[in-house]
């Protein structure tokens, strides 16, 4: 099977940085599209960035000119970079990707657990 694990959460005060992590491992052929979520109390989970196999990056306008996503295909491994945090970034990170198996004729959306991220001084 899959698992995806996300790492890198914490505390970190209004304009700190902070990278996260999320590594796919399992009977992983390939993985497609790479994708961070994230869910603040009370709120819908929403979109925060997406990053194609081939590196196309498409970012939330909250995030954009603070957060980069990133990747390694080699060892499937999906990053975010966030800087000049803001309280209102506070939620709890999710990691989500679209992956095919050595056991599935197609993929499918696999989800970490995903990693509290807290800004506030």
């Amino acid at each position: 099977q899959v698992q995806l694990v996300e790492s890198g959460g914490g505390l970190v005060q209004p304009g700190g940085s902070l990278t996260l992590s999320c590594a796919a491992s399992g009977t992983i052929v390939r993985v497609f599209t790479m994708e961070w979520y994230r869910q603040a109390p009370g709120k819908q989970r929403e979109l925060v960035a997406l990053l194609t196999l081939g590196g196309n990056a498409h970012y939330a306008d909250s995030v954009k000119g603070r957060f980069t996503a990133s990747r390694i295909n080699a060892n499937n491994t999906l990053y975010l970079q966030m800087n000049s945090l803001k309280s209102e970034d506070t939620a709890v990170y999710y990691c989500r990707a679209d992956i095919k198996t050595s056991h599935a004729t197609g993929s499918s959306n696999y989800w970490g657990q995903g990693t509290q991220v807290t800004v506030s001084s």
